[in-house]
């Protein structure tokens, strides 16, 4: 029985690809559901009713705010939501597997029929089919009772045919002369319909994000493609699920008549396999897009000296770190970090002459001179009290839903912070001796092996500890 996970997928339709997220096939009351992050809205047309739209966003940042400030829609009630709701835009981009090229498909039935073009294809009908359930199953109260009307008519005739039903059996499907004849008979079908099945499709598909974008925002796709192409692929060999089909999942508080109630946008399905853990990675709280990020990383790596965003319980902000002699060194003072809440207001601190611990370095005169903002990059923000809060839902029995390597970042700003104030308190707890160190010994050995729930609790007392020396080397300034 396939555990609940929610998996992030991205589309690519009309020249722009969007990011979203898909529930897999899980178990509540008894049967099986599938959903999307959507929700339903009304039609503007008084003549139509409700419509279930699945929302995209143009980058996996913007769809990490959402989630952690949208309530209202499909996947709100989903039992691991409260986890996927603390991720950041690197664990909520999606993997290979889970991007569907759906301009694409005319120049696969083209090629000739190998494993890939049939797995590409199948991959993509496969999902168009599950967005199509999902959407006409929130609809179904608008039918007129008839079982048999459907609003994407031309994806069930897509579907219902031979040919397409073939690129389940893979390419053996497709070789010799009965199998050339089949793909030419597939080409035929996705020349006729495929079209109007995207049409179909797209009335289904918001766009805008549930308002929080605009259309837009949407690159185009190849250039889309050409910035991720250029982004080193941490996901490569990661399973972008969030559960482990071994572990059992504690379903969280819903809202008091989720027992009964039928997900919108869900439809009963067939059992999946889905499989896997994912590391939980802190994203701070700093909005700026991937396109801005990367273009001011590539100053602040030619000097030497990075952004980076803290978050402790007392605030969040930003500062910079090198190292001098592998030791860091931060933007600071007699063993206190400066922080400042926003990038302009760091920047013009860079651009006067208070003296700090940086000003030494041989490229601080073209820091204090560029007009360059000081944006973080995601493996240099650390949110210090979001790993304390995955640790209590691992405590609260989600075993396996983080893994060890999750430790891996946080403890490595802490133990640089403590580095330069030194703190001899952070060392101590993070030492190998202790529980929190054998943790991080186990990170760095066996990043993939789960936090078990019986060692959380104790983890989480001496991350406590660890946050408070480190909050208190830290200076607000404005």
């Amino acid at each position: 029985m396939a555990r609940p996970s929610i998996v992030p997928i991205a589309l690519t339709l009309d020249d722009r690809t969007g990011y979203t997220l898909w529930a897999p096939p899980w178990e509540e009351d008894g049967e099986e559901w599938q959903a999307f992050l959507g929700s339903t809205v009304e039609d503007d047309d008084e003549e139509g009713g409700p419509t279930a739209v699945v929302h995209l966003f143009p980058s996996p940042a913007a769809l990490a705010v959402f989630c952690r400030t949208a309530t209202d829609h499909d996947l709100a009630d989903h039992p691991v939501w409260p986890v996927v709701a603390t991720l950041g835009a690197e664990d909520l981009t999606p993997d290979e597997d889970h991007r569907f090229d759906l301009d694409g498909v005319y120049d696969v039935v083209a090629e000739n029929p190998d494993r890939w073009a049939v797995e590409e294809l199948a991959s993509v009908v496969d999902m168009v089919g599950r967005i199509a359930e999902c959407c006409d199953a929130a609809g179904d109260d608008d039918l007129d009772d008839d079982e048999d009307e459907t609003a994407f008519e031309n994806v069930a005739e897509l579907v219902s045919r031979p040919e397409v039903a073939a690129l389940g059996m893979g390419v053996q499907a497709f070789l010799g002369r009965d199998g050339e004849e089949a793909w030419s008979r597939l080409g035929t079908a996705v020349d006729e319909l495929w079209e109007d099945v995207l049409e179909e499709l797209d009335e289904h598909l918001d766009w805008t994000g549930a308002g929080t974008v605009s259309p837009d925002d949407y690159p185009p796709a190849s250039e889309e493609a050409q910035a991720r192409a250029a982004e080193p692929d941490d996901l490569e060999d990661s399973d972008v699920t969030l559960v482990d089909e071994d572990d059992e999942v504690e379903v969280v508080d819903a809202a008091p008549d989720a027992a009964t109630r039928r997900p919108a946008g869900a439809t009963a399905v067939a059992p999946a396999d889905v499989t896997g853990t994912r590391t939980i990675a802190g994203s701070g709280r700093l909005s700026a897009s991937p396109a801005a990020v990367a273009a001011a990383q590539e100053f602040w790596e030619a000097v030497g000296i990075l952004p980076v965003e803290l978050v402790v319980p007392e605030g969040a902000g930003l500062t910079l770190r090198c190292y001098v002699e592998d030791r860091a060194r931060f933007l600071g003072r007699e063993g206190r970090v400066f922080l400042f809440p926003s990038p302009e207001e760091l920047a013009r601190f860079c651009a006067g002459d208070e003296p700090h611990d940086l000003t030494d370095i041989a490229s601080w005169p073209e820091v204090a001179d560029t007009d360059v903002l000081p944006l973080p990059a995601d493996q240099d923000r650390y949110d210090l009290p979001q790993f304390g809060e995955v640790l209590d839902e691992v405590a609260a029995g989600a075993g396996g839903l983080v893994q060890h390597e999750a430790l891996l970042q946080p403890v490595e700003g802490v133990r640089d912070v403590a580095e330069y104030a030194g703190l001899a308190r952070v060392e101590q707890l993070l030492s190998p001796g202790t529980p929190l160190g054998r943790a991080v010994a186990r990170g760095e050995a066996d990043p993939t092996a789960p936090l078990p729930a019986e060692e959380a609790g104790a983890l989480r007392a001496a991350w406590d500890d660890v946050v408070t020396e480190v909050s208190g080397a830290l200076a607000f300034r404005t």
